[in-house]
C-alpha cells in the first residue's frame, strides 16, 4: 500500500531542474554573460540538434506552439476560404491557427481509442474547397498516420502534423513530423521537452518551405534589414534555447520512464471496470504526454484524488465546437459524439519522467480506493 498523505504533482517540472541544475544555471548564465538573447549560435544549434532528433531535414525555431502551426500555413499559402480539416478535440491552438492564417475550419470526429483524427470521419468532410489536414498526435499517441497521407494524397491535399505533445513518438519505427508537409512543436514547459517560458518550433523536409517560414518569423527577412515580404516577429530566445540545449539530449530518457509509468498505470489498474484506461493502436509508440483515462464521476473522482493529495487535470473540458468562440459554426452538441464524449469524461493522472514509484503507487491505490467506495 503506498504511504498515506503523499503528495503527487501533475508534473514535477521544479524536480527537474534540480535534476539538471548545474548544468541548466551554467547555460542561463553563459547566455547572460554574453547577452546573447536573440537568436545566436545557441538557437542555430538548438535548430540543427533538435532537426536530428526528429529525423527531419530541417528545423525552423519560434516563439511559440501556435506560432508554429500559424507559420506552416502561411508558408503553404492558406488563402480566405480555404477550407482546413481539425480534431474537433485538442488545445485550440490547432484551429485558431487556421483563422488567423485566413483560412476556414472545419471540425471533424475523433477515433475512439486513439482519440485522434479519424480517417473514415475525414473523408466525409471534405469538400472541394478543402486545402489541407491537421492531425493532432494528441496526449502522445500518433494519429493514422498512414491512412490519413493515403486520403489526402487521394484528394490533392497538404498535411501539416501537429506534434506539441508527441515528441519522438512513431509509427513502425518512423518518427511523427515526417509524414506531412510539415510538423510543428511546442516546447511549453509541461512539455515532454519543455522549455522555462513559450518556445516552439516546426521541421520539414522542403528546404523552400523552411527558407519562406524563417523569413516569415523573422520580420520577412533571413538577414536583418533585408525584407524580402513583411513577416511577424516570432524567435526563439536564447535563453531557452539554452535551456533546450540541455535537455534535448535526455528526451530519449524521459520518454522511455514516461512510457515504463504508463505500463505500471496500466497493470496497476486495469482490473477497476469503471475505469476506462488509454487505448495504444497496433505498432505506435506513444510517449505519454499525458495518461488520459476516463470517469462517469469525473468530479467526485477529482475530489477524492485531491484529498489523497494526487493532482489531476482535465484536457479538455469541452470539444472545440462547443467554445463560445465557435458558436458561430452553428454546430449541435453532440455533432462530434466521439469528442463529446472524451469532453465530459477525460481525466489525466499525474505522468512524467520524475515521478517517483511510490508516487505511482500511491496514484493508483488511491484510484482503488475511490472504486471501493
Amino acid at each position: 500500500m503506498a504511504p498515506s498523505g503523499m503528495n503527487v504533482p501533475f508534473a514535477d517540472l521544479h524536480q527537474q531542474y534540480l535534476n539538471l541544475r548545474p548544468e541548466l544555471d551554467a547555460a542561463i548564465a553563459s547566455v547572460i554573460a554574453e547577452s546573447a538573447f536573440i537568436r545566436g549560435p545557441r538557437v542555430e544549434a538548438f535548430e540543427q540538434a533538435f532537426a536530428a532528433a526528429m529525423d527531419a531535414r530541417h528545423c525552423v525555431s519560434c516563439a511559440n506552439g501556435t506560432d508554429a502551426i500559424y507559420i506552416a500555413l502561411v508558408a503553404l499559402g492558406l488563402k480566405p476560404g480555404d477550407e482546413v480539416i481539425v480534431p474537433a478535440m485538442t488545445w485550440i491552438s490547432t484551429s485558431e491557427a487556421v483563422t488567423q492564417a485566413g483560412g476556414k475550419v472545419v471540425f471533424c470526429d475523433i477515433d475512439s481509442i486513439t482519440y485522434t483524427l479519424s480517417p473514415a470521419k475525414i473523408a466525409e468532410v471534405i469538400t472541394d474547397r478543402t486545402v489541407g489536414i491537421i492531425p493532432v498526435h494528441l496526449y502522445g499517441h500518433p494519429a493514422d498516420m498512414p491512412e490519413i497521407i493515403d486520403l489526402a494524397d487521394k484528394h490533392g491535399l497538404w498535411v501539416v502534423e501537429d506534434c506539441a505533445q508527441a515528441h519522438l513518438a512513431e509509427i513502425s519505427g518512423r518518427k511523427v513530423g515526417t509524414f506531412g508537409a510539415a510538423a510543428t512543436f511546442s516546447f511549453y514547459p509541461g512539455k515532454n521537452l519543455g522549455a522555462m517560458g513559450d518556445a516552439g518550433a516546426v521541421t520539414t523536409a522542403d528546404a523552400g518551405m523552411a527558407r519562406r517560414m524563417a523569413m516569415f518569423a523573422r520580420h520577412g527577412g533571413i538577414r536583418k534589414g533585408d525584407h524580402e515580404i513583411e513577416g511577424i516577429n516570432s524567435r526563439l530566445d536564447g535563453l531557452q534555447a539554452a535551456i533546450l540545449n540541455v535537455k534535448l539530449p535526455h528526451l530519449a530518457d524521459w520518454t522511455a520512464r514516461r512510457q515504463e509509468v504508463a505500463e505500471t498505470y496500466t497493470r496497476g489498474l486495469s482490473d477497476l471496470t469503471w475505469l476506462d484506461l488509454p487505448g495504444v493502436a497496433e505498432g505506435v509508440s506513444h510517449v505519454w504526454h499525458l495518461y488520459v483515462v476516463g470517469c462517469d464521476r469525473r468530479d467526485d473522482l477529482i475530489a477524492h484524488l485531491k484529498g489523497a493529495g494526487i493532482q489531476t487535470s482535465v484536457n479538455y473540458p469541452r470539444a472545440l465546437h462547443q467554445l463560445p468562440c465557435y458558436a458561430h459554426m452553428g454546430h449541435a452538441p453532440n455533432a462530434f459524439p466521439e469528442a463529446q464524449k472524451l469532453a465530459t469524461r477525460n481525466l489525466a493522472i499525474p505522468m512524467s519522467a520524475e515521478i517517483s514509484n511510490m508516487q505511482i503507487a500511491a496514484v493508483i491505490d488511491g484510484l482503488q480506493r475511490f472504486g471501493a467506495q
